[in-house]
C-alpha cells in the first residue's frame, strides 16, 4: 500500500470480536476518516428508516418488507450531503432491501473519491473491489472470546450475548450473500485476517501497521 497517495482500508469483523474498536483507533494512528456510523446516519436520513430498522432489513427475508415499510414513511425527494459529496434521489415506496444496497455503494464510493478513509463492514471488501490501492483485513474471535466481550460491553447474560451475536452473524451474512454471491467468512476476500483471541486492540493495530508498511 501507498500511504502517500489515497487509500482505503476496509474492517470486516465478527460482533465481539473488537473489530470497531481496532477500525477506530487505526484510523486515528493514520489520521483518516473512520467510516461506519457516518453511513448509517446519511441512510437513515436518505430512507427515513433508524438503525435498528436497517439491521432488520439486512438480515431479513424478503417476505418481510410489506409489513416493515407501513411502518416507514416513504422518503420524500430530497438531497443530502456526506462530507463534501451531494446525494440525490427519489425513492418510491417501498424501498427495498436493494435501494438500500444501492444507497449504500454509491455513498461508500463518494466517501472514497473524497480521500483516505478506515470503512468498517457495509461489504465495503466487494463494493469497493476495483479501487487501487486497498487494503481487506478481517477481524475475528473465538465464540467464548466474542460472548464474553459482549457480555461486558452490552452489560447482558450469557444467554442474551449468545442469541445477540447469532442474530446479527446470521444477518450480516445474509445480506452480503444476497448482494456479492460471496460468503463473508471466505478469508480469501481478504488481505488480511486477525484471530483477537491472542492479540489486544493495540497490538491488533500494531499488526495492521506493520502490514500496510506504515
Amino acid at each position: 500500500m501507498k500511504l502517500n497517495d489515497p487509500f482505503v482500508i476496509t474492517i470486516s469483523r465478527e460482533v465481539g470480536s473488537g473489530g470497531r474498536t481496532v477500525g477506530e483507533k487505526l484510523a486515528e494512528k493514520l489520521n483518516v476518516n473512520y467510516v461506519s456510523k457516518q453511513l448509517l446516519q446519511a441512510l437513515e436520513e436518505k430512507l427515513s428508516l433508524n438503525r435498528d430498522t436497517i439491521e432488520q432489513l439486512k438480515g431479513s427475508k424478503k417476505n418481510w418488507f410489506t409489513d416493515l415499510f407501513k411502518q416507514v414513511a416513504p422518503a420524500p425527494k430530497e438531497t443530502i450531503k456526506v462530507g463534501g459529496y451531494t446525494y440525490s434521489r427519489d425513492f418510491q415506496d417501498p424501498v427495498t432491501l436493494k435501494d438500500i444496497y444501492d444507497a449504500e455503494v454509491e455513498i461508500l464510493n463518494a466517501i472514497a473519491d473524497e480521500g483516505s478513509c478506515v470503512i468498517a463492514g457495509r461489504s465495503a471488501f466487494f463494493v469497493l473491489k476495483d479501487r487501487p490501492n486497498k487494503v481487506d483485513i478481517f477481524i475475528t474471535a473465538s465464540k467464548e472470546h466474542r460472548i464474553e466481550r459482549i457480555m461486558a460491553k452490552q452489560n447482558m447474560t450469557r444467554e442474551e450475548a449468545i442469541e445477540l451475536m447469532e442474530t446479527i452473524d446470521k444477518g450480516r451474512d445474509n445480506y452480503v450473500k444476497r448482494h456479492t454471491g460471496l460468503s463473508r467468512y471466505d478469508m480469501r476476500n481478504y488481505d488480511l485476517v486477525l484471530d483477537m483471541d491472542s492479540m489486544t486492540e493495540d497490538e491488533a493495530v500494531e499488526k495492521i501497521l506493520a502490514f500496510i508498511g506504515k
